[in-house]
């Protein structure tokens, strides 16, 4: 069956496997990737295969990703700019823009609707693709980290898979995956701390998916890691329900264990 054709769930979105792992995006925010997932769920059906298609989205819709117009347009500006690499099935690669032509009507206003294309060439891309990841919507809106999301998106592409629980990656291609930007992070260390660690923190708390990293040393050096996961059981699946039904003031401390000193008022915020 194609992606295309595939019927999402009630609360979920199917993401062509073609968007999950896309080399050149780690230049974009966590406000950027939650816009283009959007985007991509509006427009999502056999139509999104078809060259010069345009997709419509009240711009009321957009606003659990941005807070005001400004930021929304940056969130646009970003997505045209963003030049990926797709590898297709023979090898080869193709190199696109996530996002073509739009149309914002009224940006002053906070009514409107956003009126925009996939560029033809990534439509191509998409139109005979077979592999894809189902993704809980209530997640992705609650993650705080745009590694915990992106860290999720790749293990909901694998979950499925019969017999299959781990994958090695090398740690270049690990960091292309979470969307850290180039000379940033540098040292594992660091991006253990700062990726890793609370992106394993966010989506074992909130997913139904239980993950972990192991990192391979070649010698003393860090060259790899080996990523695990597995479907949570029921009871499992519950406690994440639960803890996505909670305010998010104060989740920080409950799914890590630690105390939180905040002012009245003001929410945590990951470090």
């Amino acid at each position: 069956m194609r992606t295309l054709d595939v019927v999402p769930n009630s609360g979920e979105m199917v993401k062509p496997a073609e968007l999950v792992e896309v080399k050149g995006a780690a230049r974009l925010t966590l406000a950027d990737r939650r816009l283009f997932n959007l985007l991509l769920r509006q427009a999502f059906g056999p139509e999104l295969g078809t060259e010069h298609q345009r997709f419509e989205i009240p711009v009321s819709e957009l606003r659990e990703t941005h807070d005001s117009n400004d930021r929304l347009v940056q969130s646009i500006e970003a997505l045209m700019t963003t030049v990926v690499t797709i590898e297709r099935p023979d090898g080869s690669t193709d190199r696109v823009q996530l996002l073509g032509w739009n149309n914002l009507s009224d940006p002053k206003r906070r009514r409107g609707t956003l009126k925009y294309s996939i560029p033809p060439e990534l439509a191509v891309a998409l139109r005979d693709s077979t592999v894809f990841a189902k993704l809980e919507l209530e997640v992705l809106r609650s993650f705080t980290s745009k590694y915990a999301l992106a860290l999720y998106e790749a293990v909901a592409r694998r979950v499925r898979l019969k017999h299959v629980m781990t994958e090695r990656f090398s740690l270049e291609d690990f960091r292309e995956i979470l969307g850290v930007e180039p000379g940033k992070l540098k040292t594992f260390g660091n991006l253990n701390q700062y990726a890793i660690k609370p992106a394993l923190v966010e989506v074992n708390a909130l997913s139904d998916v239980t993950v972990t990293v192991m990192p391979e040393k070649t010698g003393r050096r860090v060259t790899g890691v080996l990523i695990g996961w597995e479907a949570k059981d029921v009871e499992g699946r519950k406690a994440a329900y639960q803890e996505l039904q909670r305010p998010k003031v104060g989740r920080k401390a409950r799914i890590t264990g630690t105390v939180e000193e905040t002012f009245p008022g003001e929410a945590p915020e990951w470090k």
